[in-house]
């Protein structure tokens, strides 16, 4: 049955929002239609899909849809993909039999908002309802109002478009997994997706999930009774109740053991959780992000994660790029660094890069992403004049990677031993001192192979690599000092003492 459209109430003058429930049970029907109507909002009810389908032809605004998972005529999914497609603005939410987890998990990944398990709980009713009105108020507002994910600074496609999946994530209650590289910002997104949200004024919980000892993590999660344990003197909320009503973030999730991996994913799925040491569950309104640096499909493949607990988590997924993948945001990234780190530090102005050192941060590999660049241009700080920074004042050592790879340049001078591995097959830690300048040093050996002068002929042989280094450069000591895999502050003394103009 359907009831029509009723007059405005709530008072006030203001606008009165309407909900569209559907579902087959006609008294679960009747306690959503007078929970809501206590609201002040305005309620229309349909029993099948098809009915649902017609109030949503007649073009009415509604501001939510509560829909139930199995429908005489289909599924709720067919509804969430219909409203998803044809009335995008529309936030809907899916309600579930209990400890149908999958149902909520395929419901979420076709567009849903949020879910309710049955039996339903008034309090968990009037708190979806709320936040997927405030999601409504918040689409529609003054698009110019301050834009929280500009804290992710970069300029690049990658970065404008993980931006944008921000502001779409942050408009549902599903679960989210950022993915990407230590150092790469995984708590600074899943925070922008809470500030976004409508949940922005509730607390914001992370943890770092591998930090936590075994022992103590289920008290630590789920709170604990006074006498729970020894040492339980008094009563303690958890991880689950602080971060009540907003965002608990889970980093690392990858280092959960298996048996705290089983509890996590029941207060998941069931929206309660069980302090130690109490026989009543108490529900909890949270909406879960996770993160981890590791790849969780393998972990699950290698028995080491849960896949219930990997499908549960990972209802959407937000995949972060290491900043190798974005160069050209180095260089707003490192002002804001270093505008930062000056202020703190007390200085009037920050000092600039050099040119030099922004073409050097851009072709960087940065193993450690952005945490890395912030270590680096730290350190730069204390050691430079106070008004640039230099390639030297970075204190950059080669990547192990780096190391071993040999340079274009110098293989083709390559001196082959006799017997001796060819250029192919040997490694640079396998070239003879000659063999890397290409020339045999005036120091040399004698028929046995030892030279005159131990430290001469060294020497020498250092002299001839810098200057081919040089001159392979265009004699731009920076460079030079980057194949050679030293600072530009070794360079100039190593030239100094070898008398190198």
């Amino acid at each position: 049955m359907t009831t029509e459209p009723s007059a405005a109430r709530g008072g006030g003058g203001g606008r009165t929002h309407r909900i569209l429930v559907v579902d087959d049970e006609a008294d679960l029907r009747e306690l959503l239609d007078l929970t809501l109507v206590a609201m002040g909002l305005d309620v229309d009810t349909a029993a099948t899909l098809e009915e649902a389908r017609r109030l949503l032809a007649r073009s009415r605004d509604y501001a939510l849809c509560l829909t139930d998972m199995r429908l005489p005529d289909g599924e709720g999914t067919e509804l969430v993909a219909a409203i998803a497609r044809d009335h995008p603005g529309m936030p809907v939410a899916v309600i579930t039999a209990y400890g149908s987890a999958d149902n909520a998990v395929a419901a979420l990944k076709a567009g849903a908002f949020d879910y309710l398990a049955k039996p339903v709980a008034l309090d968990a009713l009037r708190s979806l309802v709320r936040g997927a009105l405030q999601a409504r108020d918040i689409d529609e507002r003054d698009a110019s109002a301050d834009d929280p994910t500009a804290a992710l600074i970069g300029g690049s496609p990658v970065i404008v478009a993980v931006r944008e999946q921000i502001r779409r994530l942050a408009r549902s209650m599903a679960p989210v997994a950022i993915t990407g590289e230590s150092g790469s910002g995984k708590e600074l997104a899943a925070r922008l997706i809470h500030a976004c949200s409508t949940r922005a004024a509730r607390p914001f919980v992370a943890v770092n999930c591998g930090a936590i000892p075994e022992t103590l993590m289920e008290s630590e999660f789920f709170g604990h009774r006074r006498g729970a344990f020894s040492g339980a003197d008094q009563e303690r909320e958890g991880l689950f109740q602080a971060a009540h009503g907003g965002t608990l973030f889970l980093d690392e999730v990858a280092d959960l053991p298996l048996n705290m991996q089983v509890k996590l994913l029941r207060a998941i799925q069931e929206k309660r959780v069980r302090k130690l040491g109490s026989n009543a569950e108490d529900p909890v309104d949270v909406r879960i992000i996770s993160a981890t640096h590791q790849d969780l499909a393998r972990s699950v493949a290698a028995g080491r994660f849960r896949q219930d607990l990997y499908y549960r988590l990972n209802v959407i997924e937000l995949a972060l790029p290491s900043l190798r993948e974005r160069p050209d945001d180095v260089a707003p990234l490192g002002e804001a660094i270093l505008g930062r780190l000056a202020a703190r530090a007390g200085l009037r102005e920050p000092p600039r890069m050099s040119s030099v050192t922004l073409r050097y941060l851009r072709s960087y590999a940065f193993p450690g992403n952005v945490r890395e660049l912030e270590n680096l241009l730290e350190r730069a700080l204390a050691y430079c004049n106070g008004e640039v920074i230099n390639v030297e004042d970075l204190g950059l050592r080669p990547s192990p990677a780096e190391l071993l790879e040999p340079a274009d340049e110098f293989e083709a001078h390559e001196v082959v031993d006799a017997g001796g591995p060819g250029p192919a097959e040997r490694g640079p830690s396998q070239l003879s001192p000659a063999a890397a300048v290409g020339a045999v040093s005036p120091e040399a050996p004698d028929d046995a192979g030892v030279p005159e002068s131990l430290p001469a002929f060294l020497d020498q042989v250092e002299r001839d690599v810098i200057q081919r280094a040089l001159a392979l450069t265009g004699n731009n000591r920076t460079a030079a000092a980057r194949r050679l895999g030293i600072t530009f502050r070794a360079l100039r003394h190593r030239m100094q003492r070898l008398g190198i103009a």
